[in-house]
């Protein structure tokens, strides 16, 4: 069993990372590292990324990859709010930037994507992760219920593993929750 992932593991893997691989990238923090690496969350059981980097690249990247896994005795698995549902227009232009280690540009990926995938999987701990970023002003409802209206005729039409209704419900539970919350 690996030990857990906090903030200084993730900076750590990022510095290692630019260091290592030295050719451009584009690299996302996804889902609950976002969360860690941006205090919303203590800890995660890994490193969720995504990333673009050139063809003639990509196995030098998968290699680095591999052996900052292995080296930092550390979780990481490739994931993307697009694995669950249709990515919102815009989600490229709404990644905050991190910071750049090397030739590696960092980004947390769409938060409002990364939201929308959490309500969709309806876990308990996705709703409180959702909550977390609306409370520390990193998204919106307002906003966040345009974006689910803008994707959700797209999943009834390109998913069939997803529910629609479902989803729908699972965003209905979250806007109770949020309303819920105490004011700060």
């Amino acid at each position: 069993m690996r030990p857990p992932i906090d903030r200084l593991r993730v900076h750590y893997f990022l510095v290692k990372l630019g260091i290592e691989f030295h050719y451009p990238a584009r690299l996302y923090l996804v889902g609950g590292t976002t969360l860690v690496y941006e205090g919303l969350r203590h800890q995660s059981l890994d490193i969720d990324i995504s990333y673009e980097v050139a063809d003639e690249h990509e196995a030098e990247f998968a290699r680095v990859i591999r052996r900052l896994k292995d080296e930092m005795q550390i979780n990481i698995e490739l994931a993307s709010p697009g694995d669950f549902i249709p990515l919102p227009s815009g989600w490229k232009e709404r990644a905050k930037y991190v910071g750049r280690f090397g030739l590696v540009d960092v980004f947390h990926f769409d938060l409002y994507s990364t939201a929308l995938s959490k309500i969709e999987r309806g876990r308990e701990g996705d709703y409180e992760d959702v909550l977390a970023m609306l409370r520390s002003g990193q998204i919106n409802l307002e906003d966040l219920a345009q974006t689910f209206q803008n994707i959700l005729p797209r999943l009834e039409h390109e998913s069939l593993k997803r529910n629609p209704e479902r989803f729908k419900r699972n965003f209905a539970v979250l806007q109770k929750m949020a309303a819920e919350q105490p004011k700060q």
